[in-house]
């Protein structure tokens, strides 16, 4: 294996360095690696070292090679950064959603029929229904078109778009249709530049916010794939903005906004923002680029949020932004993206005409906010360790009548509540309240109330919130107003 990424870096005319690592002056371990290696094993604090795991791994992620053995370890400056390291690694085994997804009946993989593709199962789908109808009803109500496009394309499309040229080993095989190569879409933007070139457009025309919950295919090598964070089909909640230049900075400013907005209503206030600048290599305008930079810098700063600048990290077609938010155990996880593009506009030949009459070319922005829904989705599960916000839970309520004398009052109950919009289910099997309350407990469900005569006596609900022992005595319109107030409501930003 060695000997084999010798012979690659030499093709590709890569430096190859090999490392010693010593022990009282003495040659230990040799190793082929880019470095770098403590130079003595004596670096090592052995109470902060530790053997963590070993696992199968397909050399060079591809399953159809050989499986080798990956040995994991771990090293800090001292015990006490091991053990706070280890106790957040046992904390998050609680919270993997790759255990919890099945547990709660979420969804499921079935790797017999095909890796990395989710089968979301009716919870699952039905908090995915919340989300999206949240996300579209938001998008409409900030003055974006919800448009729809094709899973396929003929390959002239992809060949237009450069994908076939740079990024043909991520999409799945082609297939023949009617003497023609079809390919099944990995991106969507291509669609949409279709969609704006049916027609001739003015500058007073523009902005155009064009979004889609579309989904896409990409061949991800079975070694990468992990769960709902990094499967091959996934739905991108994508969006592409086409304006002016004049329109760009107050552009980049709204998306910037929103996408915080759709953040922070899903339970998420910490970010870290990173700004991406052009590279080496590049294509567009320097003029185009300063631009675009500096609108994504302002927009950061006008946000009062913390950012880094990855000088140099911008892909090839323009700068960009990352927003990478923190979960409950501090760990960051990427989620939107606002990315300039000077390529597609040039290669599609986009045009609009300007207040002069001449034909321009349209400042193109792509925009992701969730990523995809299915590692927003993993996210959130992380996050919340399964135990979703009222909103989203999947059943909302549970009634626990202690005997059948009390099932049809849980009924005209459950009514009531559903009346409200809320998801209620009733528990009216034979075992104990006590075993009854625990079930609901494993199934993370926000609220129980058990019923019996005390109940239709008093006119009052006991409510047992989620992890939480207190019981409150509340009025049913009271309880109505509390679970109503932890609905967010879309809004214009």
């Amino acid at each position: 294996y060695k000997l084999e990424l010798i012979e690659e870096l030499k093709k590709q005319k890569k430096p190859i360095s090999i490392y010693k690592t010593l022990d009282k002056n003495k040659e230990i371990f040799v190793d082929l690696c880019a470095g770098p290696h403590i130079f003595s094993t004596k670096s090592i604090n052995k109470d902060a070292f530790k053997l963590e795991k070993l696992a199968g791994a397909y050399w060079k992620g591809n399953e159809k090679n050989p499986m080798l053995t990956r040995i994991y370890g771990l090293a800090f400056n001292t015990k006490k950064e091991l053990e706070t390291y280890l106790n957040l690694i046992e904390e998050a085994k609680k919270r993997d959603h790759r255990v919890l997804g099945p547990q709660l009946d979420l969804f499921s993989f079935h790797e017999e029929f095909g890796p990395g593709l989710v089968y979301w199962h009716p919870k699952g789908g039905l908090i995915r229904v919340l989300m999206e109808n949240f996300w579209r009803e938001a998008h409409l109500k900030n003055d974006y078109g919800i448009v729809f496009t094709p899973h396929i394309g003929k390959s002239d499309l992809w060949k237009i778009s450069g994908h076939l040229g740079f990024y043909k080993e991520n999409m799945y095989s082609s297939m023949i249709i009617d003497d023609d190569e079809y390919y099944i879409k990995p991106m969507n933007c291509p669609f949409h530049i279709q969609i704006f070139k049916t027609k001739i457009h003015s500058y007073r025309d523009l902005p155009f916010r064009w979004a889609e919950l579309g989904t896409v295919y990409r061949y991800e090598k079975a070694g990468v794939l992990h769960g709902l964070l990094r499967v091959r089909g996934f739905t991108q909640d994508d969006a592409h903005l086409f304006c002016t230049p004049e329109q760009m900075p107050s552009e980049i400013k709204k998306v910037l906004d929103f996408s915080l907005y759709i953040l922070k209503s899903f339970g998420f206030d910490q970010f870290n923002v990173y700004l991406s600048t052009k590279p080496k290599d590049s294509i567009g305008k320097l003029s185009k680029w300063n631009e675009a930079t500096k609108a994504l810098e302002k927009a950061i700063k006008a946000a009062k949020l913390p950012y880094q600048i990855d000088k140099g990290g911008g892909a090839f077609y323009g700068p960009k932004i990352d927003i990478k938010i923190k979960d409950a155990l501090g760990r960051e996880w990427q989620c939107s993206t606002i990315q300039f593009d000077f390529n597609m506009p040039e290669k599609f030949q986009m045009k609009y005409i300007d207040k002069n009459g001449k034909s321009q070319q349209p400042y193109m922005i792509h925009r992701a906010l969730m990523g995809s829904i299915e590692r927003f989705f993993g996210t959130l599960i992380e996050n919340y360790a399964g135990a979703f916000p009222f909103w989203l839970s999947p059943i909302q309520i549970k009634l626990l009548p202690i005997n059948d004398k009390f099932i049809p009052f849980a009924y005209a109950l459950k009514e009531k509540l559903e009346a409200e919009d809320f998801r209620i289910e009733i528990d009216d099997n034979k075992e104990t309240i006590s075993k009854r309350i625990r079930n609901a407990e494993i199934e993370k469900i926000p609220y129980t109330i058990v019923l019996g005569q005390k109940e239709i006596d008093s006119g009052k609900l006991p409510i047992r919130e989620r992890f939480n022992d207190e019981i409150k005595f509340l009025a049913l319109d009271e309880f109505i107003e509390i679970c109503k107030n932890q609905i967010p409501k879309p809004k214009k930003i």
